[in-house]
């Protein structure tokens, strides 16, 4: 039987990776100013700065702004202009402020687990950011316990299993990202469901599960988490 439920938040409840293409769309407008922007070895060495980035300045809108500066002054080599600079500020600046918005049928989902199961919700990225959206998103109260964390990994999520003294057999993430939600806690024992979101960041991609892996599911829409849970009961 499963004790405690937890949730990804980005992608997973509410709309997320979306703000970060419209994003970098609107970056590689601004340096089509400079560039051929078509050509692959620019967002190649975007993807670059952001991997070095990450572990300097964390996931999320903060450190992908830094990342857009950082990579904008070398591929221009310098020639990129103060204003093109406040622009790509104003960039990360609206992914910072954008409304929260729920995926569907969510709400009225997590809150019917809520009155059966323990929920945590179990989040990645800088923490004023992630705190913003959880407030915003009205969903912090079906929740027992929120995490914002700087890493989605084995040692991240052993940490947490001993702090909320639950058993991995009787732990289960539900997340979009195969990577970060349902590897690391397959992993230590525990259960894993995906929920697949349209569009994945590139530095969320990893090897496919196997649909024959031992407690793991995947489903297509949060609706099923409730009779997925019955079957464990």
């Amino acid at each position: 039987m499963i004790e405690i439920l937890a949730f990804d938040a980005d992608d997973t409840l509410w709309h997320s990776e979306i703000h970060f293409r419209d994003a970098q769309q609107a970056y590689e407008r601004i340096l089509a100013h400079y560039l051929d922007v078509a050509d692959a070895v620019v967002h190649q060495r975007l993807l670059e700065v952001e991997r070095r980035n990450v572990k300097r300045f964390g996931y999320g809108a903060k450190g992908m702004t830094l990342s857009m500066i950082e990579a904008a002054i070398t591929l221009t080599e310098g020639r990129i202009s103060g204003h093109h600079v406040q622009a790509i500020l104003e960039i990360g600046h609206g992914v910072l402020e954008h409304p929260v918005e729920l995926l569907p049928h969510v709400e009225e989902t997590v809150a019917e687990l809520a009155k059966r199961q323990v929920l945590v919700l179990i989040t990645k990225g800088d923490l004023f950011h992630q705190e913003a959206k959880v407030a915003r998103s009205g969903m912090g109260r079906y929740f027992r316990r929120i995490e914002i964390v700087s890493e989605k990994d084995v040692p991240t999520y052993q940490r947490l299993l001993e702090e909320l003294n639950v058993s991995p057999d009787r732990f289960m993430m539900v997340g979009n990202s195969p990577k970060s939600d349902i590897q690391p806690v397959l992993a230590l024992g525990g259960h894993g469901v995906l929920i697949p979101y349209p569009i994945l960041w590139e530095m969320e991609r990893s090897e496919p599960i196997s649909p024959d892996t031992p407690r793991f599911a995947q489903v297509a829409d949060i609706r099923q988490i409730p009779a997925l849970l019955d079957r464990f009961a």
